[in-house]
């Protein structure tokens, strides 16, 4: 049915998932994967160059820590207070605005010989599940081109940039062009069972990691189901006006033609009050034009699968997704009919066996 063909029964127990992006949309939904399967990898975008991740990265001339550290704590196994220490931001002096998570790793980055060596450690000390790895360890920097031709430079000012000049994105790029990446990322690429793009800004978080030499083309070799998640919301500045398939669209255009076998997207409503809210603002809900997605040869997954926060704001559950990440996975091995695809059926019940008794509450 998708892209999976692995027969290998022991990563059927728990499944190898590779997540790739940046921002809240990654954190958010590594919180759920972590409970279905320990052998999870965060690939994360180093593009960031705003806030006190850009002030880091400009004073030490580190890789941005932001999106790592988010990663890291979502990943983490550690007492609630440490996490809310490492989230915490000084709102005085020199220091406001800066997170103490971004400290921490900034400070591990001095000990250590590389900011791949510091995120490890600062890994290790959180008991992490899994891995999180930078997509490149060079310093490349994000511009947008417009359709009015116009230049933007910079990942901080991409998404702002509607507000003085309303034109539509016409594509990114990334300086230098075609970066190294981690040797480990491509290599978790090409062992995954499943490899996530998304949620997460579009052009901001999840697209420039393909930008990265080798990682499309590893993508696009991996037997791997490749499935995308689509943002609840349109992004002012980014994705105005975008439908599921121009987000799918603006991806291959970037990456390689389909590079994406499944997508998973929320249809369900959201409160009035809220959805005025965000249209105020400029977002709207991302339309389904399902004839459309299809005829690109991808599957969709639709579902509930949003929370509201108390402040209003709308992210995605991370349980229900995560849910119907193995879904698709399970969905994908019942169309298999070979002897080995049987014992691998096996080797998958025995994991969803072992999810339901050691979260029962996931099975409602």
């Amino acid at each position: 049915m998708f892209g999976r063909k692995n027969k290998d029964s022991k990563t059927c127990l728990h499944p190898k998932i590779v997540a790739i992006g940046g921002g809240t949309g990654l954190s958010t939904m590594l919180r759920g994967i972590k409970l279905f399967t320990p052998h999870i990898t965060a690939v994360v975008t180093v593009a960031d160059d705003g806030g006190g991740s850009g002030v880091l990265r400009h004073d030490l001339g580190m890789l941005p820590p932001g999106d790592i550290r988010n990663c890291i704590l979502a990943l983490a196994n550690t007492e609630p207070i440490m996490e809310k220490l490492l989230q915490y931001r000084f709102t005085e002096g020199l220091l406001k605005g800066q997170s103490f998570g971004n400290l921490f790793l900034a400070a591990m980055n001095g000990i250590s010989s590389s900011f791949e060596e510091a995120v490890k450690k600062m890994s290790d000390v959180l008991a992490v599940t899994g891995k999180v790895l930078p997509v490149t360890l060079e310093d490349i920097t994000l511009y947008a081109e417009l359709c009015d031709k116009t230049i933007i430079c910079g990942e901080s000012k991409i998404g702002k940039h509607n507000m003085d000049n309303p034109s539509p994105i016409k594509r990114i790029f990334i300086k230098p062009h075609r970066p190294k990446p981690l040797p480990e990322v491509i290599e978790a690429i090409l062992e995954a069972d499943i490899i996530v793009l998304g949620p997460g800004s579009l052009y901001t978080s999840v697209i420039p990691n393909l930008l990265v030499d080798g990682v499309a083309n590893a993508i696009q070799k991996s037997k791997a189901v490749k499935i995308y998640v689509c943002n609840v919301m349109t992004q002012p500045g980014e994705t105005d006006g975008y439908t599921l398939s121009q987000h799918i669209k603006a991806i291959e255009n970037h990456s390689k033609k389909k590079i994406i076998d499944c997508c998973i997207v929320n249809n369900s409503r959201i409160p009035q009050d809220i959805e005025k809210k965000y249209r105020n603002d400029g977002a709207e809900l991302v339309k389904i034009d399902r004839k459309e997605t299809l005829n690109m040869g991808i599957k969709i997954e639709e579902g509930n699968f949003l929370t509201i926060l108390p402040n209003g704001y709308i992210r995605h559950d991370c349980i229900k997704l995560a849910k119907a990440l193995l879904d698709i996975y399970k969905k994908t091995d019942m169309h298999e009919r070979t002897d080995s695809g049987k014992k691998e059926q096996v080797a998958k019940k025995s994991y969803l066996d072992w999810s339901a008794k050691k979260c029962p509450f996931l099975q409602q």
